[in-house]
């Protein structure tokens, strides 16, 4: 949480995993993002649609408890399957009419972002590997017995 006197929240929504590091990777990434944001937001948090909590309803629950007036829900999916055409946008419209006095808008996924080509090209480039670092501070065990 990144507590400050902005009014929008923004709430990062991953599918979820039973794989515990998932999530936490996924909890990692938002806390970057809040770093980043700086006082841009009221709040950044990280939601998962299953297998995982917090829930996005209580995402969005906590985001609206929290004082903020505008929620952006911004699904970190690459592609536009079935999840991020159907199942977030009813959850989404479902708050939304709970909580008729807060915009509650949901962003487009990751995937569509303009950025992601350019993002996927530096990363290659860089010569990150399976674990997130670059080859020569490797730490996974994969990359390590190749």
């Amino acid at each position: 949480m990144n507590s400050n006197t902005s009014l929008k929240a923004l709430l990062i929504v991953a599918h979820g995993s039973r794989r515990q590091l998932s999530n936490e990777a996924v909890a990692q990434i938002t806390a970057q993002v809040a770093e980043q944001a700086g006082d841009a937001f009221r709040r950044v948090d990280c939601a998962f649609l299953e297998l995982a909590e917090p829930s996005i309803e209580s995402g969005i629950d906590n985001s609206v408890a929290d004082g903020a007036e505008e929620v952006i829900v911004m699904p970190y999916f690459l592609s536009p399957g079935r999840h991020v055409a159907e199942d977030v946008p009813e959850i989404v419209a479902k708050k939304q009419r709970e909580y008729p006095d807060v915009s509650i808008r949901l962003g487009t996924y990751l995937g569509a972002a303009p950025s992601m080509a350019g993002l996927i090209l530096d990363t290659v480039n860089a010569g990150y590997c399976l674990c997130g670092k670059s080859q020569n501070e490797c730490i996974h065990p994969v990359c390590l017995e190749g």
